[in-house]
């Protein structure tokens, strides 16, 4: 008997796996999810499954829906978005970066009457402007040939975001290793495309691990950054520790001043509970954009005393509470507001797939 049931055990061992969906059962499933506003769904498929395959990542419907609902969220499947008043938008940035560096009014008005590489002035181009791809080549053009544009900016465009999931350019530079697609200018240039802005956006937003419960985190990290629902479950439980009381923010480490932030003066004061010295302290909250940080003795630490004191084991992740900031915002919104609409776009669009 033990014979035979060594010899069951080893046969269901040898039970074949599903095979992995085929690139055209992808496409055909994506196709299938789409909302019914989609144009073009063929070729927003084909960039879609293209930028699973390349990142290997796992094409199950949640996944997809996912990112259909980032797109739909972002740009309602436009692969060059428009966005209103944008061409007012980039004059006041301009204006504003002159009166900073005491730059009188007229020497703007010159620069800008200049013919640029299009012909007409930079001042037409600027009212002309529609969609961020264009403001974007705007911008490289006056930086690149007009010596105001680099005083003003720098080498730096002030374009930042873009394309139809509305990825970071900076994100997109870093991460380009891989990139499936021949390129014929840079990766800016490929985040305001369809392809390329699936791909990038496909990346930030499923390319890294996370212990989340609900995708809806995931949603509210593409908007604050990697790990901002962690990083914000991680201060709301120092708020039970401490007397002050932290920003939901998931920023653990203040960057922009040499000087400690509140969530890391807020660890500190624990030290001695901790048994942590505050230079350790801030070798652990340095990680708090990577998935080692959860593996640190702080938040193992943290954790464990935070649930002492509420009771009951606290929640490993929560939604940041930031209000958004940006000129194309002319309302009040805020992270949690913007993984909210991206997860009801979700279960729509896993109930288009009866999941």
């Amino acid at each position: 008997m033990l014979a035979l049931a060594l010899l069951w055990l080893a046969g269901c061992s040898r039970q074949p796996q599903p095979a992995a969906p085929s690139p055209e059962q992808v496409r055909s499933q994506v196709e299938r999810l789409l909302p019914r506003s989609a144009s073009d769904r063929a070729g927003w498929a084909v960039d879609i499954q293209a930028a699973f395959e390349a990142q290997g990542l796992n094409p199950s419907v949640e996944n997809l829906c996912s990112v259909i609902a980032v797109i739909e969220q972002e740009s309602n499947f436009q692969a060059d978005p428009q966005v209103p008043g944008l061409g007012r938008i980039a004059r006041e940035e301009i204006n504003r970066r002159a009166a900073r560096l005491h730059v009188p009014a007229f020497v703007v008005s010159a620069a800008l009457s200049l013919p640029s590489s299009h012909g007409s002035s930079y001042a037409q181009r600027i009212a002309r402007v529609r969609s961020e791809r264009e403001l974007s080549e705007l911008f490289d053009d006056f930086i690149g040939q007009v010596p105001l544009g680099q005083q003003l900016f720098g080498r730096l465009n002030p374009v930042h975001t873009g394309g139809p999931m509305q990825v970071a350019v900076a994100f997109a530079e870093q991460h380009s290793g891989g990139y499936p697609y021949p390129r014929a200018g840079s990766v800016r240039q490929e985040v305001f495309s369809r392809r390329g802005g699936v791909y990038f956006g496909t990346a930030h937003l499923l390319g890294y691990p996370a212990n989340y419960p609900k995708a809806l985190y995931r949603f509210a990290d593409y908007n604050a950054g990697h790990y901002a629902s962690r990083n914000a479950a991680f201060q709301a439980a120092l708020n039970r520790l401490v007397k002050a009381r932290l920003v939901l923010d998931g920023d653990l480490i203040n960057y922009a001043s040499a000087s400690p932030g509140q969530t890391e003066l807020a660890v500190r004061s624990l030290g001695s509970r901790l048994n942590m010295s505050d230079a350790a302290i801030r070798t652990a909250l340095e990680q708090g954009s990577e998935a080692g940080f959860e593996g640190t003795g702080l938040y193992r630490r943290v954790f464990e005393l935070a649930d002492q004191v509420a009771g009951q084991t606290l929640p490993r992740a929560v939604l940041p509470g930031i209000t958004l900031q940006s000129p194309k915002i002319t309302r009040q919104l805020t992270t949690a507001w913007f993984a909210q609409r991206v997860d009801e776009r979700r279960a729509r669009c896993m109930a288009r797939a009866g999941g």
